[in-house]
């Protein structure tokens, strides 16, 4: 599929509600950092180099630049650690490690760092195949067991689930991150600085390609 197609077709499915600012400032804060020189805030740099494999599994290079490209990974890790709430951090870094242990079970390898993105992509397949059904129950458990954490009560959430968990919401953040990117918003989406003519109804295809606005 193309991916400008995808993009359009593709929305934010996290719980999170931050201002605007605040996103464009955490977003533009990216812009400038290379993917060998990055220092992670959040995580671990053996987890950051997971990370930026996963992004690239999700959104690789085609003809537009990969998730890590556009820093992807960078906003993923600045928005886990100044945005979200200390029980939401906990949740990331508990998943997080749950895929980790199973790719090194399933690959039969000791470290995160040995973990190539030919071993972590059909890992990372695997957990998000699952049923309708397993994806409602699945998220239910998650939601009671991080109002139990915030409550400073232990619900314990079988490994398969944290692992969905952390393999959705990573998927999702990477098409946020990748669609708030500054080269995605103006090379990819529709891109106005200037606003002109206002058109209150109008027919999305005949305006802007059937792409969606950047802004």
């Amino acid at each position: 599929m193309d991916r400008r197609i995808a993009l359009k077709n593709m929305g934010l499915a996290l719980g999170y509600s931050i201002a605007t600012p605040t996103l464009l400032s955490l977003v533009q804060g990216c812009n400038d950092v290379k993917a060998v020189d990055w220092t992670p805030d959040f995580f671990t740099k053996e987890e950051g180099n997971v990370i930026i494999k996963l992004v690239d599994i999700i959104l690789p290079k085609t003809d537009t630049p990969s998730a890590s490209e556009v820093n992807v990974h960078v906003f993923i890790d600045r928005f886990t650690n100044e945005i979200m709430e200390e029980v939401q951090q906990d949740m990331t870094k508990l998943s997080l490690n749950k895929f980790i242990q199973n790719a090194l079970s399933e690959t039969g390898k000791e470290k995160a760092e040995e973990l190539t993105a030919e071993d972590l992509e059909p890992i990372f397949a695997k957990t998000l195949q699952i049923s309708e059904e397993e994806i409602i129950e699945n998220e239910e458990l998650m939601i009671k067991n991080t109002s139990a954490a915030a409550k400073g009560e232990n619900e314990a959430v079988p490994d398969e689930v944290m692992r969905y968990s952390f393999s959705k919401n990573l998927r999702d953040m990477t098409i946020w991150g990748y669609k708030t990117s500054e080269y995605v918003g103006e090379n990819v989406l529709v891109y106005l600085p200037v606003p002109g003519e206002y058109i209150g109804c109008g027919d999305l295809n005949e305006l802007t390609g059937g792409k969606d606005w950047s802004l």
